[in-house]
Parts: C-alpha cells; sequence; structure tokens
C-alpha cells in the first residue's frame, strides 16, 4: 500500500510544478494566469509570450506525464509485488490533477491536456497518436485548442475498447481512460460553454 501512496504524491509533485507560469515570468515577465485567457497552459503562453515560450511549455508539460509513469515503473521494478498497471494509471491520474490544481502555484493550474497526452503516449504509443492526430485535425478545423482536446479526451476512453495491445504494461485501462476523459472535459467546463454560445477564442500562429 505504501508504494503506491508513495507513486501518488511524487506524481502529483510533478504535476504540480507549473512551467507555463514558469516560462511566463522568465521569458515574459508575466504570470500568464492573470493574462490572455488566465489559464496556465501553453495555448495561453502562445497567447500572451510568444511561440518559443509555448513549444517549450508544451514539451515540458508532456514529459512531466512521461516522468511520472515512468516513476510508477520503476517503482515496480523495486517491489515485483506491485501491481504495475494499478500504478501507471494512478501515476497518470495524479500528475494531471497536479497540472491542474498544483501546490507550489496556489493551486491555480492548468487543464492537463498535455500532461496527460505524456501520460497516454507512454502508456500505449497507438492510442497516444491516434489522440494527438485527431486533436490536431479537429483544431485545424475549428481553429479551437479546446475542441480538439476535448474531443480527443472522449476518444481515449473509446479507443480502450477496441485496441488491447501495445501497453506499457497489461492492464484494463478502460476506467483509466474515462477518468482522464473525465478529468480534462471537466477543466473544459467554460470553454465547452464558450464552444456552445459561438464566442470561444481562436487560436493563431500568426503572433
Amino acid at each position: 500500500m505504501a508504494i503506491y501512496i508513495v507513486v501518488a504524491i511524487l506524481a502529483y509533485f510533478i504535476g504540480s510544478i507549473s512551467f507555463s507560469v514558469i516560462l511566463g515570468r522568465k521569458m515574459g515577465g508575466i504570470d500568464v494566469r492573470e493574462k490572455g485567457s488566465k489559464n496556465a497552459g501553453s495555448t495561453n503562453v502562445l497567447r500572451t509570450v510568444g511561440k518559443k515560450a509555448a513549444i517549450l511549455t508544451l514539451i515540458c508539460d508532456i514529459l512531466k506525464g512521461v516522468v511520472a509513469v515512468g516513476i510508477a515503473l520503476l517503482a515496480h521494478v523495486i517491489i515485483k509485488e506491485a501491481d504495475a498497471s494499478l500504478l501507471v494509471q494512478l501515476a497518470g491520474v495524479c500528475v494531471i490533477l497536479g497540472h491542474t490544481f498544483p501546490i507550489f502555484f496556489e493551486f491555480r493550474g492548468g487543464k492537463g491536456v498535455a500532461t496527460a497526452l505524456g501520460v497516454l503516449l507512454i502508456t500505449n504509443y497507438q492510442i497516444g497518436l491516434i489522440c494527438l492526430v485527431f486533436a490536431l485535425v479537429i483544431m485545424l478545423f475549428t481553429k479551437m485548442a479546446s475542441a480538439g482536446s476535448v474531443t480527443a479526451a472522449i476518444l481515449f476512453p473509446i479507443l480502450t475498447l477496441f485496441i488491447n495491445h501495445n501497453y506499457i504494461v497489461d492492464g484494463n485501462y478502460v476506467i483509466f481512460g474515462v477518468v482522464v476523459a473525465l478529468l480534462v472535459v471537466f477543466n473544459h467546463r467554460a470553454n465547452i460553454k464558450r464552444i456552445l454560445n459561438g464566442t470561444e477564442n481562436k487560436i493563431s500562429l500568426k503572433k
């Protein structure tokens, strides 16, 4: 039981490192949570600071998910009796929670999309890539990052029903997929309202 608690706490702390806030302050001299959409994510960093900071934020946020799952796998190597699949799923959920409610940044974080992508890519690269491509296509047609993020999140648990191979460790990931999808959708509840009202912000790479 102790190993599961340790992994959960470590994953949460890793998720709590808000690179959007750190890079926003270093490269733009601002707190991105007070500018633009006021979201601590790479899309808002793009709007308020610029492409370079946004790309760095995106990469770092994805790596948070990868590192958290890596720690879960290392824990299984150390304590072989521990359930590897449960450790991976626990780390995945907790790192997203850390990104959303970062203890180091007044619990005001981002929406967990990039970090969830990191978790998906390392947990099952096939599902991760499908969700990524799907999200990019939706973003391309709608010009809305939130639309791509939400639809890709919903796609994730659906894919776990049909894809039963290429997982980093064996296990049932349907419930995990549902939990991750619910987290991402919940974090985008305001965006969903704006999409339905036709007032959602569009993204642009011209800046």
